[in-house]
C-alpha cells in the first residue's frame, strides 16, 4: 500500500453539479484502496488563509450520499485573488505565502485543485512559489479548458438548458411568440450550441460567429413564410450586440458584468420583425441541481485518476477525458489551450444542416 499520506481537496471559482461526486471518489480512492487520510478544505484558498486552516477530514461513509448533491459541500470562492487580496482595512495584500503556510500546517503531502482554467492557473503559481505537490481536475459549465473533452459541470448544464428550450416550445407556440433563452458562457458557446440543437432551437447565437439582427429577423420571417408563427432562439451570454459592444449588466455597487444580450435582443427583433418576444434568462440555475449521469460519471473517474496521480508522484498534471478514458497533461498545458467552439467543427455543421440559423 506504500507510504501514509495526508492530501487535502479543494474545489475552487465557480460552482458546478458533479464537484461533490469528485470529492467523494477522491475519499473512496484515496482511504479505500491506499489508507491515505483526506482533508477537505473549506472555501478554496481562503481555507488555507484562515489560522487555524479551515479544513474537515473526510472518510468514506460521510461523503457515500454526496454523489447525487449539487453544488459542492466545501464551499468555494470566485473572489479574492490571492495575489492582490483585499484587506478589511481596504489595502491589497498578497496571501500566497499565508496559503502556503495553511498548507504545512495541515501537514498536506499533496494537493487536489477542483477549477476551472484560472483557478488552476492561481493554484499552480501557488504550488511553484511553495512547493506544493498539486494536481487538477477540471470543472467548468463553460467546457472550455484546452485539451479535454469534458469538464465537471457542463453536461448538466446544458440538460438544465435543454429543459428549459423543450417546456418553452409549448407556451411559444401557444401564443406565436418569439421565445429567447440567455444561457450561461462567459466566453464561449458550448452551452448554447449542445442545448441549441438538442432543444430544436431555430436560431443559436454564439460568440464564435458574428451575426446580424437582420439576419436573425430574416429568419424568423422564413419560418413564418412557412406557417410557423413561433421560434426559439438560445444565445450565449457572451455574445455581443451587433454594434459590438459587450452586453453589461452594473449592480448598486458598480460591478460589472455580462448580462442583458436576451433583452438587447428582445428590443432588436421586436423593432425589425415586430413579433412578440419573451425573454427566459436562466443564470445560475444551470449551475445548481442534481449532476446528470454523465457529470457523475465523469467526475468519478476524475477524481480516482488524480488519487493515482498523487500515488504515483506524478505532480503539476490536470486529468483529462480524451477518446473515452481518462488521461493526464501539465497544468499549464492544459490551461494554455483554451477550447472555444470551432466554427468549422461537427456541431457547427450538425446545426447547419438542421437549418439552425447561427445570425451570419
Amino acid at each position: 500500500m506504500g507510504e501514509r499520506k495526508r492530501i487535502g481537496i479543494l474545489t475552487s471559482g465557480g460552482d458546478c453539479a458533479g464537484l461533490n461526486a469528485a470529492i467523494r471518489a477522491v475519499v473512496h480512492h484515496a482511504v479505500g484502496t491506499y489508507g491515505w487520510e483526506v482533508l477537505g478544505i473549506r472555501q478554496a484558498t481562503q481555507g488555507l488563509i484562515e489560522r487555524p486552516p479551515k479544513a474537515i477530514n473526510l472518510e468514506i461513509n460521510q461523503v457515500d450520499s454526496w454523489l447525487a448533491i449539487g453544488g459542492t459541500l466545501l464551499g468555494t470562492t470566485n473572489q479574492g485573488n490571492p495575489f492582490a487580496f483585499p484587506m478589511p482595512d481596504g489595502t491589497i495584500r498578497d496571501r500566497t505565502e499565508d496559503i502556503i503556510a495553511g498548507y504545512r500546517m495541515l501537514g498536506l503531502d499533496a494537493l487536489i485543485g477542483i477549477g476551472g482554467d484560472g483557478s488552476l492557473a492561481i493554484l499552480r503559481k501557488i504550488a511553484q512559489q511553495g512547493g506544493i505537490n498539486l494536481v487538477g481536475i477540471p470543472k467548468t459549465i463553460d467546457n472550455d479548458i484546452g485539451i479535454t473533452e469534458r469538464a465537471i459541470g457542463f453536461d448538466t448544464a446544458v440538460n438544465i438548458a435543454t429543459e428549459a428550450l423543450d417546456r418553452l416550445h409549448f407556451t411559444a407556440a401557444s401564443h406565436s411568440r418569439v421565445m429567447i433563452v440567455e444561457v450561461m458562457g462567459r466566453d464561449a458557446g458550448h452551452i448554447a450550441l449542445c442545448a441549441g440543437i438538442a432543444g430544436g432551437a431555430d436560431v443559436i447565437l454564439i460568440p464564435e460567429i458574428p451575426y446580424t439582427i437582420a439576419n436573425v429577423c430574416n429568419r424568423l420571417a422564413e419560418r413564418n413564410q412557412q406557417g410557423k408563427s413561433y421560434s426559439l432562439i438560445v444565445v450565449a451570454e457572451a455574445v455581443r450586440k451587433d454594434t459590438g459592444e459587450p452586453a453589461m449588466t452594473t449592480n448598486r455597487l458598480g460591478q460589472s458584468r455580462l448580462g442583458g444580450i436576451g433583452q438587447y435582443l428582445s428590443d432588436s427583433i421586436c423593432a425589425c420583425s415586430g413579433a412578440e418576444t419573451r425573454v427566459t434568462v436562466l443564470g445560475h440555475v444551470q449551475r445548481g441541481g442534481t449532476p446528470s449521469p454523465l457529470d457523475r460519471l465523469i467526475a468519478t473517474a476524475f477524481g480516482v485518476a488524480a488519487v493515482d496521480l498523487i500515488a504515483e508522484g506524478k505532480y503539476d498534471q490536470m486529468v483529462t477525458w480524451q477518446r473515452r478514458q481518462v488521461f493526464s497533461v501539465p497544468i499549464a498545458e492544459a490551461i494554455a489551450n483554451y477550447a472555444a467552439v470551432d466554427p468549422n467543427g461537427t456541431l457547427v455543421k450538425t446545426a447547419r444542416g438542421m437549418g439552425i440559423s447561427l445570425g451570419d
